[in-house]
């Protein structure tokens, strides 16, 4: 709107110069200084709406994570021996945190009020944790082939954490309320315990939508629902799956 304005201004201005040739004098110089004073305003506002439009944003999440597949039965999840049991359930819950950056404000030229951004955000998903009691001193028969007298305790966590970069389409610029879509980004997921091949790497691709309120100032308050695509399993372990929950935004 601003921009209009100004080329209006502009022609205005344009045909005035012109009809001060066959006009008055001072009276084309004062209608010229007058519209003159408007497009200086006009270039003042619009670079100030130009500063004001970049709504890069830090923000904190967490809530529900879910697998499609458990790794039940694995090796390295399971706890084995005395007091031992099956370990890596699909539930779980993850906590993380992103920034976003702002690359255009109107859909590079296409469309006012539709912003571009690039996100990029980390999180840490656990679903599972089994503990193994102590076990009892074993026989000196055993000791003796063992090599130990004691078993001790130990605890598997079944852990994975994910780092994406995706483009990040947010509607409604200029208002409280900005819902936004991840139409694909790139994700890297590293799972713990390592895979039965001994393995923790996989990557995939991810598909997001949410949208966030501003609640004071730059603070702000969301929802969103990711799903994390992979293609194959990384040695039997399939790491797809969906995480929802809320994040909190400051602006800057």
């Amino acid at each position: 709107m601003i921009k209009k304005m100004k080329l209006a201004l502009s022609a205005a201005t344009a045909v005035l110069a012109f009809a001060g040739l066959t006009a008055a004098p001072q009276a084309s110089a004062d209608e010229l200084g007058d519209l003159k004073t408007r497009i200086a305003k006009l270039e003042k506002a619009d670079a100030e709406q130009v500063a004001a439009s970049k709504n890069n944003m830090v923000f904190f999440r967490g809530g529900y994570a879910r697998n499609d597949y458990n790794r039940k039965g694995d090796i390295l999840t399971d706890v084995q021996g005395f007091g031992g049991q099956s370990n890596g359930d699909k539930n779980g819950w993850y906590v993380g945190a992103g920034f976003d950056f702002s690359l255009s404000d109107d859909l590079f030229g296409l469309h006012d009020g539709t912003e571009i951004l690039a996100e990029l955000m980390f999180e840490y998903k656990e679903f599972d944790s089994a503990a193994m009691a102590a076990a009892p001193l074993p026989t000196l028969l055993n000791s003796a082939v063992a090599g130990n007298l004691t078993a001790g305790a130990g605890t598997v966590t079944v852990s994975q954490f994910t780092l994406s970069a995706s483009p990040k389409i947010k509607f409604l610029k200029g208002s409280d309320f900005r819902p936004w879509i991840i139409p694909v980004g790139l994700s890297l997921h590293v799972i713990s315990p390592p895979s039965d091949g001994v393995t923790v790497l996989d990557p995939g691709i991810q598909f997001a939508a949410g949208a966030d309120y501003r609640v004071w100032n730059d603070i702000y308050v969301g929802a969103d629902i990711r799903y994390q695509l992979t293609f194959g399993n990384l040695d039997g372990v399939n790491t797809e799956g969906f995480t929802t929950g809320g994040y909190v935004g400051i602006g800057f």
